[in-house]
């Protein structure tokens, strides 16, 4: 069975400069992937490659084991793209675009009947004859999410879809996005919102200058990163922090107490014992393991 997406030795430069370097991962069929990565990572280049938007200098990418150059129309009827910018055209209304780009894939009369459930399940259903000027940002985000799903593609790109979305929309796009996973369907979410990545995705791939940083399974990525916090709420201000410690807060106020313990080397009983030494008091205390945002700032060098 071929990847969903398989990337290959991908290289991709503008002059001098390197946007993507020996990119090469495979993305399995049915996986919700991260593609996750700072500002000018290269995320939306890879993602314009894969979409057959922009030719890489060397190397390649197949969806579903059809290159996007080279067999560009079965590829590009296996993928669907919601892009970052809201780019609709204003003259048609909603229904009038969503058949249009039916109509791009070879989708007949007969495709009417999952365009009419993909407006009730985006909530567009009362805004099928609205034309598009008049739509507000989150109806246009609907729109565009509607519009790379017409064709039912297998694969189903996400390009920060919830950047600038209100709370309601957020809710209806994962929920719908959790269904579309469940049906079989590959996911590839690229988001700033890490929580997102975290509580969504089961593999991640990270870009950072051009270069895959990392490259695992959530649970593996998570168990990368060796700190964990320790949470402390100080009864008085901590003035006399021992030596030990100084190169381990976190944060430090009257009230709170917050230090970076190494899994390996950091004993916690070992740490309350100099506290106490140094006549810190505290009422609570509490651990947190790292989330994804942690690992992310540390192998991208954020931290």
């Amino acid at each position: 069975m071929p990847a969903a997406v398989s990337i290959s030795k991908v290289h991709k430069r503008y002059g001098d400069l390197i946007a993507l370097n020996n990119i090469d991962f495979d993305i399995p069929q049915g996986c919700f992937f991260g593609l996750l990565g700072p500002n000018g990572a290269g995320k939306s280049t890879l993602i314009n490659i894969m979409a057959g938007l922009v030719r890489a200098t060397e190397g390649s990418i197949s969806i579903l084991g059809n290159d996007v150059n080279k067999q560009w129309r079965q590829a590009r009827y296996s993928l669907g793209v919601v892009p970052q910018e809201l780019v609709v055209d204003p003259f048609f209304s909603v229904i009038e675009t969503l058949k249009l780009q039916s109509g791009y894939f070879g989708c007949g009369k007969e495709n009417y009947e999952w365009l009419d459930e993909l407006l009730e399940i985006l909530h567009l259903t009362d805004k099928v004859n609205t034309n598009l000027h008049k739509l507000s940002g989150g109806m246009k985000r609907r729109l565009l999410i509607a519009q790379a799903l017409v064709h039912k593609p297998s694969v189903v790109v996400l390009d920060e879809p919830t950047a600038g979305v209100d709370i309601e929309l957020r809710e209806v796009l994962w929920k719908f996005t959790n269904r579309l996973h469940q049906n079989g369907h590959t996911i590839v979410l690229t988001t700033h919102y890490l929580r997102e990545a975290e509580n969504l995705c089961e593999q991640i791939a990270i870009l950072n200058d051009g270069k895959l940083a990392a490259l695992d399974s959530k649970t593996a990525l998570l168990a990368r990163y060796p700190y964990r916090l320790l949470r402390l709420t100080l009864t008085s201000p901590a003035i006399n922090v021992p030596d030990s410690l100084k190169d381990k807060i976190e944060s430090l106020s009257d009230s709170e107490l917050v230090l970076r313990l190494h899994r390996d080397h950091d004993q916690i009983g070992a740490v309350l014992e100099s506290l106490r030494i140094a006549n810190i008091s505290f009422s609570d205390l509490h651990t947190q393991e790292p989330g994804l945002e942690e690992v992310f700032m540390s192998l991208t060098n954020k931290i």
